[in-house]
């Protein structure tokens, strides 16, 4: 058994969540619903870029990327932080992370039919 499968027990799932709580998922969601972005993302789970070296990272235009990061922000999916003139942008916290390793490897799963975990 995985410590995330714990989840199972930690919500109602008989309950729907509140309607504020799902439009807010619906637009993470949506953000993680684009292949540009997913990437970023990706990057950013496992350390801080900056605008110019996500760019190179990913191969597209760094006003993309600035564009990319400014909705990824406003969904609350990364954070900035100042060093000197530079902002840096990194993955908001552990959830968010652990979203997309589980997309990931959801994905995994489906296209090598890998069973699922129980």
């Amino acid at each position: 058994m995985y410590a995330r499968d714990d989840l199972a027990t930690t919500h109602d799932w008989q309950q729907l969540p509140p309607g504020a709580h799902v439009e807010a998922a619906v637009d993470g969601f949506r953000m993680l619903a684009d292949g540009t972005r997913l990437r970023m993302m990706w990057l950013l789970c496992g350390a801080e870029y900056d605008v110019t070296t996500l760019a190179a990272a990913v191969g597209i235009a760094r006003p993309a990327v600035s564009q990319h990061l400014a909705k990824l922000k406003l969904a609350g999916l990364v954070a900035v932080r100042r060093d000197g003139r530079r902002a840096v942008y990194r993955v908001r916290g552990g959830h968010v992370r652990r979203l997309l390793a589980e997309a990931v490897e959801t994905a995994d799963h489906h296209l090598t039919g890998r069973p699922d975990h129980d």
